[in-house]
């Protein structure tokens, strides 16, 4: 009997259609012939709907219609097994639509990323794919996970950290920056990803719009100095707490200062100044001081694939789409990089442009690799995480940025270079919230006593000396005080 898998998607979130997007890749890929699929998609009012069409990307173009097709739903435990139920429930026949054996969240962003639904689902009594309810906040909260990665000898950049009401005084806000920090500065929400909200600011002006841009997506934002000669390299982790692996390495190419939403999710066809912008920063790249140029001989060939992606091995030029296997192709001369590209609907964070492995190293590809376990094993990760680093060119130093713990597209593009297919990643991530319910089941969480007959006897005193009387007040208060 194949095991039925409940993906949850979509939520009230910044991020809804990257979700739909990296979960409907996933339901794609996720194997056939073990799993049984009910997808569940979430509106951005957070109400539950399934049906077939919730499978299909081409129903998202018109979501009130996809609503009409499908049933709304909610998850009941009933005699300790998780049923998805029509909602509101029948009036005659049964309600069920389907039992879920393990949820799988795939959800991006605040309000579901962050522990919200894991909680929910932990609630119900489910087992579920990926981080727990307390690693899902931690990982969502930078400063949180900041103070727990230094606190544990992981290199992060130091920040200040300002909340809704400290910008009554914007000017004191950007005197503390001033003085702590000095420009340029990075300015971003606290708790949300895919770089919604995340500006660059060089002066005093452009510090109160960052700021002013960045409370309108939270009510906590931090402020870091901005690393001017930046490489952004990424790392997916596959595993738990006691044995975790490290994928290949990636390094996105942004066309602006830093990498944002658009770039990362919503590039179309390139302008002619965004490829020269692109080949100005492939040039960088291959002149970076941490480039293996040593290793290569001549020209230097990078081919940029009709969907957008760098990728490139030692001398080896590589396209990767996402549902075909690695294969070389003849390589093409800076000069004659494509300038257009077609928009795919479904590409998500597999469109983004990146080198696939980075030019580095040896050392530096396994130190941050290293690192990236280490942080995940720190946070109490589980299942699958994508862990974001910087390097500061002109120290040579490392610094995690952030953990994405439930990452765009599932980071699936990092595990193809190393032989492993997403089929092959999904059935792990399924494995290790199976394996992580069962070590859970043997864990007493509760236990029975008689301390509620006891309170009920004995007039309701309480274990610091209040007593609940009849008349249902604390002995401790006077009738109309204040406690």
């Amino acid at each position: 009997m194949k095991i039925k898998v409940g993906v949850f998607f979509g939520g009230k979130s910044v991020e809804h259609e990257v979700s739909v997007i990296s979960a409907l890749q996933a339901i794609a890929s996720i194997p056939a012939d073990k799993y049984e699929v009910i997808p569940v998609y979430i509106t951005k009012e957070n109400e539950f709907y399934t049906s077939f069409e919730c499978s299909c990307i081409e129903e998202y173009s018109n979501i009130p219609a996809l609503i009409k097709k499908s049933t709304r739903c909610i998850l009941m435990n009933v005699d300790g097994r998780v049923k998805l139920m029509c909602y509101p429930f029948k009036k005659t026949g049964s309600s069920v639509i389907s039992e879920i054996d393990v949820a799988f969240p795939i959800v991006h962003g605040t309000n579901v990323e962050d522990g919200t639904l894991q909680g929910y689902l932990k609630l119900t009594g489910v087992p579920y794919v990926g981080c727990d309810v307390t690693a899902s906040a931690v990982g969502m909260d930078k400063y949180v996970m900041k103070t727990v990665l230094k606190d544990n000898g992981i290199p992060v950049l130091d920040c200040i950290r300002f909340i809704a009401s400290d910008f009554s005084d914007p000017e004191g806000m950007i005197k503390k920056c001033e003085e702590k920090i000095g420009y340029p500065v990075v300015v971003k929400p606290v708790n949300l990803g895919s770089s919604v909200g995340i500006s660059l600011a060089s002066d005093k002006n452009e510090l109160f719009d960052s700021l002013e841009n960045a409370f309108r997506y939270a009510t906590v934002v931090l402020v870091e100095k901005a690393i001017t000669e930046l490489t952004e390299i990424n790392c997916s982790v596959l595993g738990n707490s006691e044995n975790a692996e490290a994928s290949e390495l990636e390094q996105p190419i942004s066309f602006g200062k830093i990498l944002d939403y658009t770039a990362k999710y919503q590039k179309g066809a390139l302008t002619g100044e965004e490829a020269a912008e692109l080949k100005k920063g492939i040039d960088d790249i291959i002149n970076n001081p941490m480039d293996i140029k040593n290793e290569l001989a001549g020209d230097v060939s990078i081919n940029v694939s009709e969907d957008g992606r760098i990728v490139r091995k030692g001398e080896s030029v590589l396209k990767y789409d996402y549902d075909t296997p690695l294969q070389k192709f003849d390589a093409v001369k800076l000069s004659r990089i494509k300038t257009a590209r077609p928009a795919k609907a479904a590409a998500g964070m597999a469109s983004l442009s990146r080198l696939i492995p980075p030019n580095m190293t040896d050392e530096t590809r396994a130190y941050i690799r290293s690192l990236a376990v280490k942080a995940y094993t720190v946070l109490g990760c589980n299942g699958l995480s994508r862990i974001d680093f910087m390097i500061d060119r002109a120290t040579n130093k490392v610094y995690l940025n952030e953990i994405n713990t439930i990452p765009g597209s599932l980071s699936f593009y990092l595990w193809a270079p190393l032989g492993v297919k997403y089929s092959v990643v999904l059935d792990a991530m399924i494995e290790l919230a199976l394996r992580r319910t069962r070590e859970e089941d043997a864990i007493e969480f509760s236990f029975d006593s008689d301390i509620l007959r006891n309170f009920a006897s004995k007039g309701a005193k309480g274990s610091k000396g209040g007593k609940l009387g009849s008349s249902g007040k604390l002995g401790g208060a006077k009738q109309g005080g204040k406690f």
